[in-house]
């Protein structure tokens, strides 16, 4: 028998390639074993998705202090943390545009917003919204790696620290999300700001739990660095409208204000 992936000679009696670690397959793909491969990919406890899951809310500094120093199996990683975290935000957004698209304004509720610009803003949202989640993280992770820093990290090491933050997000408000939309859409844009604004404390709780700063210092670098945060959203947005006009995806008469 041969390894299908690195092509090594294999006793029959092997679960796992002893070359390249892959698992050997015997049995043809069916939808039993499909979905029995996906579970055991995200949920089983080999992955500790669970475990990740939880101790993100009871103990995070675990989770990033064990990554980030190198241990890798205990818990999940980011990347596949923030693979499950962007699937379940696919669905919500495939759901909105499928069934709940006319009941949500994105644009803020102005009754005066040009339409136009009201329905480019809204498909702006639908398409880009994974690229939206993702800028989140060097926005939240550049003020906390300037203010919240004892530990030493580094940049990139911050950038983990808010992939496994805004991947935990994702995945709690999910099925709130989902819950707003059955029951009321019109209420899912005003729901999603506290919920952001519970996401920015969230942040604040685990960059106190690695680092462990006095009350004192606690306050007034969360004062600082929630201001920060805004304002380097903001400059990004304004950023990202500059760009999309001029690339011709606006135009000046968008932003002319309905009488």
């Amino acid at each position: 028998m041969e390894c299908k992936n690195c092509h090594t000679n294999l006793r029959t009696d092997f679960s796992y390639c002893p070359d390249c670690g892959a698992k050997v397959i015997r049995n043809r793909l069916t939808l039993k074993n499909l979905s029995f491969d996906i579970f055991e990919r995200y949920f089983n406890l080999d992955n500790s998705f669970f475990k990740t899951f939880l101790h993100l809310f009871s103990k995070p500094e675990v989770v990033l202090r064990g990554y980030i120093s190198g241990t890798r199996k205990k818990y999940l990683n980011p990347i596949s943390y923030l693979g499950i975290a962007l699937t379940l935000s696919g669905i919500t957004v495939f759901l909105i545009k499928k069934f709940y698209a006319s009941n949500i304004d994105f644009t803020g509720g102005s009754n005066n917003m040009n339409p136009e610009f009201a329905e480019k803003y809204s498909e702006f949202v639908f398409d880009y919204s994974s690229f939206m989640f993702l800028i989140y993280f060097p926005i939240l992770a550049f003020p906390a790696y300037l203010l919240f820093n004892k530990i030493k990290y580094n940049f990139s090491e911050y950038i983990v620290v808010f992939i496994y933050i805004m991947a935990h997000y994702s995945i709690v408000t999910f099925p709130i999300g989902i819950s707003t939309l059955i029951i009321n859409p019109d209420y899912y844009v005003e729901m999603s700001k506290p919920l952001l604004g519970a996401t920015l404390l969230y942040s604040i709780y685990v960059l106190q739990r690695l680092n462990r700063f006095s009350i004192k210092n606690l306050l007034w670098k969360s004062v600082i660095y929630l201001f920060l945060v805004v304002t380097i959203f903001f400059i990004t947005i304004m950023g990202i409208m500059l760009i999309l006009m001029l690339t011709g995806v606006f135009n000046l008469n968008d932003f002319a204000p309905v009488k």
